[in-house]
């Protein structure tokens, strides 16, 4: 996948305000912080097309980036951040399910967790709620820049043993900083918006 003209379209909050072109959506779950930004960044090779913010929380909408007119990046609100008040919370909560109930155009959520810990209680709610509503989901360990290259495959098994002993879903790493992983995450999403 060679993508030529990233660009950001809209931020929404309901689903009135969602593209209505039909486009496939490929869209990213995380906790507040986990590098969703960085690794959009990334993935479509620009250094500022999603801001990134050193500040968890930052992102309360969902937003949409055309890519190439082929498809839709979607990063949702980060959950699970301790600073916003329970309403807050409760809201980013509301948006994230609304979104991922009513679009019919995902064809893959990309499910980021942190290399460096085990997941949280929120990531596993968010697991098995992609589990429960049959959501076509991969799960990406990400900063893996952040823990001896050596290292990295064994944590990557280690999370899918807590999240998915089956191994029924496929574990990958990534690191926004090294991007020595980001060929193998763009052709599976090639491999998901093809099928």
């Amino acid at each position: 996948m060679n993508i030529k003209n990233p660009k950001f379209e809209i931020s929404a909050t309901n689903p009135k305000q969602y593209p209505q072109n039909g486009l496939p959506e490929i869209v990213l779950v995380g906790k507040s912080n986990v590098g969703k930004s960085s690794f959009i960044n990334t993935l479509v090779n620009r250094k500022n097309l999603a801001r990134t913010s050193s500040q968890p929380g930052k992102t309360r909408l969902i937003n949409f980036y055309n890519i190439d007119q082929q498809f839709y990046l979607v990063d949702l609100p980060g959950y699970g951040f301790s600073k916003m008040s329970k309403t807050q919370q409760a809201q980013v909560g509301q948006f994230i399910e609304e979104y991922l109930v009513k679009s019919n155009s995902i064809k893959l959520v990309l499910f980021l967790v942190d290399i460096r810990h085990d997941p949280t209680a929120n990531d596993q709610v968010m697991y098995q709620y992609c589990v429960q509503n049959n959501l076509p989901f991969i799960v990406i360990c990400n900063k893996a820049d952040k823990i001896a290259p050596t290292k990295v495959q064994a944590r990557v098994d280690e999370i899918q043993m807590k999240l998915n002993p089956l191994k029924d879903i496929a574990f990958y790493p990534f690191s926004s900083e090294r991007k020595i992983y980001t060929d193998t995450i763009l052709q599976v999403m090639e491999n998901k918006l093809l099928s």
